[in-house]
Order: structure tokens, then sequence, then C-alpha cells
């Protein structure tokens, strides 16, 4: 049918003949003694006729074809289909970011300090992070819907608490792009995102003692800050997460110690493969690579966990 619409419509360019287009072999002969084509009458419309209704049938083709595509082949994938991707099924189980709201693009780390307390402060899970321009900016909530995302930032704009704001959405996240791009992908990205912090000084308390990156609070953000919503301590986060042996550590994974002797959790640490993993140490230090192959951590390594 495509061939025979798109050929003859060429044709009638072609030919000055309406009765009997260059392409009329195409046709047995009842149908030219009958001069119709698809339905027409070449002697009831004319050439120039027959030409838009040949043109309004492309259209209506293409646009039938456009249907299919966008309703047939772009839904979800599933075992069986060709291409179908494992990991698929990896992120419809993770316990993902949805609508989050973000706000202020500061030079000064204690202006974003400042900003995530008053919102914390709000019972808002508020949390900093440096932005590929270099400035602090500030996310929090963890919303179902735009509108409800929406909602809560114009309430607060109106309050005074905020003035400009920008919705990420969970298409924005890399997890989101697991499907597509796999889980390597995801993993570089948590990696890349646990390096943006090197070197920011770590902040306990920030201005009043409640903010700030700790251990597990470095790795929540940066699994947040990917579209992955973890525990906010290290405890929690280690029950939350997947046994995985220390041998077949992968680029992402938390590696977890007991820093206070004992055997309970009580310091964790994003892998980056090599042995080396990237921490928030203690008070009055900054963000830093560790290694757990030999010296201090070595000997208080307890587990390590996966997400993905």
């Amino acid at each position: 049918m495509f061939l025979l619409i798109f050929t003859c419509e060429n044709c009638f360019e072609r030919t000055d003949s309406i009765s009997l287009p260059a392409c009329s072999s195409f046709f047995s002969g009842s149908l030219l003694q009958e001069s119709i084509f698809v339905g027409f009458s070449l002697e009831k419309y004319g050439k120039e006729q027959m030409k838009k209704e040949i043109c309004w049938l492309n259209k209506a083709l293409l646009t039938f074809c456009s249907a299919l595509i966008l309703f047939g082949c772009a839904r979800e994938p599933h075992p069986g289909d060709s291409g179908y991707e494992p990991a698929f099924e990896v992120y419809k189980s993770l316990n993902t970011i949805q609508f989050v709201i973000q706000v202020g693009a500061f030079n000064q780390l204690d202006n974003a300090l400042r900003l995530t307390e008053n919102l914390n402060n709000k019972g808002l899970q508020a949390y900093y992070y440096i932005h590929e321009s270099g400035l602090y900016k500030v996310r929090f909530g963890n919303f179902p819907t735009y509108q409800d995302a929406l909602s809560e930032a114009e309430a607060l704009r109106k309050t005074g608490v905020l003035a400009e704001y920008y919705i990420v959405k969970p298409q924005e996240f890399a997890v989101a792009r697991l499907a597509g791009k796999g889980e390597e992908y995801v993993r570089e990205k948590l990696v890349s995102t646990a390096e943006s912090f090197l070197g920011v000084p770590y902040k306990w308390g920030g201005v009043s003692g409640k903010t700030g990156f700790d251990c597990s609070g470095l790795s929540m953000v940066v699994y947040k800050l990917n579209g992955i919503n973890l525990p906010r301590n290290s405890r929690t986060q280690y029950k939350a997460g997947r046994t995985v042996r220390i041998s077949e550590l992968r680029k992402g994974d938390l590696v977890f110690f007991s820093t206070e002797g004992g055997h309970k959790v009580s310091h964790v640490g994003i892998y980056i493969g090599g042995g080396q993993f990237i921490h928030a140490p203690k008070r009055g230090k900054k963000i830093e690579f560790a290694t757990f192959k030999s010296g201090y951590f070595k000997k208080r390594l307890i587990g390590a966990k996966t997400y993905l």
C-alpha cells in the first residue's frame, strides 16, 4: 500500500496524462479500464484533485504508523522481548526518589548550611550538594507527584522561606536510566557524585550542631542525588542493603566499619574501586579518600552492601 501511494504520487508529477499515469504497469488491466486508483475515479477528480487525495492518504498513514511505534513499541520491556534488560527489574525493585525541590545557588558553604538547617527544622529532610557549576545548592523532600512538590514549594515561597525553586523530576536522576544504560552507568555516576564532595569541609554541626555531613549523611546524599533513597543512619543503611563479599565489591557499593570497638556498625564509606572508598572522616577534616586494604580501616572493616 505504501509503495503504491508514494510511487503514484510521484508519477503524477512526471506525466501530463491523467488517465494513464507513468506507473500504469503496476495495475491490472481491469483496474486501468475503470480508471480507479485506491477507490478514487481519475475521470471524476482529475489530476490535481487526485494529488490532494493521495497527499491526504500519505499523512493519514504516517500518523497511523507513528501511533503504532509510540504505543506498540514504547512500553516497559519484559522477559522474552528482544533487547530485554535484566537491569529493568532491578530498577523496579529500588526505593527510588520521585519529585524533589531544589533551591539556592551559593558561593559560600555556610549559606547552604544555613538554608539546609532552616529547612530541616521544618522537617523537610534537606541536604546540600555541589552543583557542576561549582555552586552549593540545596534539595529537600521526596514527593509522590509533581503537584505535591509544587504545592509545598509555593507554600514555602509565600511564607518567605525560599524564593526561586526548581522541581527535579524522577527521569532526571541517573537511576532512571538504569534499564537503558545499564548498572555500570549508575555505579559510575555514584562514584563521580561522591568525588565531587572531595575536599569539602566536614561540617559536623554546621551552624547549630545539627546540620552537615557525617559519614552516613554523605552516603545517603550521594545516593539521593542519583535517585535512590537510603536510610539516614549507617546501621539502618547496613540493614537495608544486600550483603556482598569484599572480593566481589563493585563501584558505588557501601563499605561499613566499626570505629567504636566491638562489632557494631558506626562508619560507612562509598567504594570507588581498588580497595579505596570516599568518606566523611570526623570533625575538623575534609571529605577524603581512604583504603581498607591496610592500616586503620582494614582492622575495623565489618562488611559491604549493595543496593543495585
